[in-house]
């Protein structure tokens, strides 16, 4: 869930705000739902776990929370609740939502360990990064490695793979396709190798189709 975290991982804490304001349910100027979720909770679950056209199952319905999200987010839904004042809310809560483009990309969070895993070494091979290139450790700073022909980095006397320099830097578990960065000539800007990962990945795809 970084895209909703600014690129950062997300904690297993969540702070958000308690449902208030027009998004509460009240009946006669009073809590319609003691525990009303708000739906900026059920908003990160359902993306985090669940595609559009899947079936989402909420066995204690209550006021509708799940339901009115998962029509939102394109999601077929099933809730079950026994109190009959709820079902009422719940049903004219669902029925006011209204889905927005349908195209189903918009609704849809990828999933990057379900792409097929593959090592740094795929990128020196196909001529994507080319051995004696400098990678730069972050998108600032001049700590910087060299590429080695067989997919390992050479930094300080030191020689391993992208995450194992990338430990030795950081004296911390790192990411080093996240870390290491490479100098793009066209705008001479630097960009995450995992950038190049990526456009490889695209060139699979399209031999595939071809």
């Amino acid at each position: 869930m970084k895209s909703l975290n600014e690129g950062l991982q997300m904690r297993s804490d969540w702070y958000l705000p308690i449902c208030t304001g027009k998004e509460r349910l009240r009946v006669n100027g009073e809590k319609a739902h003691t525990t009303q979720k708000p739906e900026a909770l059920l908003y990160r679950i359902l993306l985090a776990s669940s595609k559009p056209g899947d079936v989402v199952l909420d066995p204690f319905l209550g006021s509708g929370t799940t339901a009115a999200v998962a029509k939102r987010l394109h999601r077929h839904w099933i809730g079950i609740e026994r109190e009959a004042e709820y079902v009422k809310l719940a049903r004219q809560r669902i029925a006011a939502v209204q889905p927005g483009d349908p195209q189903v990309r918009l609704y849809t969070t990828p999933n990057p360990r379900k792409h097929p895993r593959l090592p740094f070494g795929v990128l020196v091979e196909h001529g994507l990064l080319k051995p004696g290139q400098r990678l730069y450790f972050g998108k600032r700073g001049d700590v910087s490695a060299l590429v080695l022909a067989d997919g390992t980095l050479e930094y300080n006397g030191q020689r391993g793979s992208i995450h194992q320099i990338a430990r030795a830097i950081r004296h911390a578990p790192s990411n080093g396709w996240e870390q290491w960065h490479y100098e793009d000539l066209e705008n001479g800007t630097r960009r995450p190798i995992d950038h190049l990962r990526a456009v490889y990945r695209e060139m699979l795809a399209n031999e595939q189709v071809d």
